[in-house]
């Protein structure tokens, strides 16, 4: 059964501030999906993953390349993708990201372009816009699938 909860951010620096506290338990292997509507946020948390684990402050969207490929300072990979452009299953093969899953930390947006190829192993994060008067709130509903059922408590 997934574990799940939800946290709610009050502007994109705190969207990205998560992304940081996120770095802190990912290791090899590990897979994050980023879900929710264009604009909420997705690629501002990967960012604060992104500069935490490899000193890149400034990391761009995969949006025209795919996905992008930095070293951590541990010397392991962490892969960021954007599948928002992906229109079947057979490109996924192409991106390589089912062998990523084995030894690199793969961040994805658009992780429903991945079809039959989602891993068992998996923390989903869906960021949507809070309804009320402050468009820079946030809420991040975490769900923890197979080995991060016990571990999304931690974030």
């Amino acid at each position: 059964m997934p574990s799940s909860h939800a946290i709610q951010l009050a502007n994109l620096q705190e969207t990205r501030a998560l992304g940081k506290r996120l770095a802190a338990v990912l290791r090899a292997g590990d897979c994050v999906f980023l879900t929710g509507d264009l604009g909420a946020g997705k690629t501002s948390l990967a960012r604060g993953v992104i500069e935490a684990l490899t000193g890149e402050a400034d990391a761009p969207s995969p949006t025209y390349t795919i996905a992008q490929t930095y070293s951590t300072h541990e010397g392991g990979e962490l892969i960021h993708a954007d599948l928002y452009r992906i229109e079947n299953e057979g490109e996924i093969e192409e991106v390589g990201l089912e062998e990523a899953f084995d030894f690199a930390i793969t961040l994805i947006e658009w992780p429903d372009r991945l079809g039959a190829a989602k891993p068992p192993d998996r923390l989903e994060l869906d960021i949507r816009h809070e309804e009320g008067d402050d468009p820079g709130k946030r809420q991040v509903r975490m769900t923890g699938r197979g080995k991060w059922e016990s571990r999304v408590d931690d974030l």
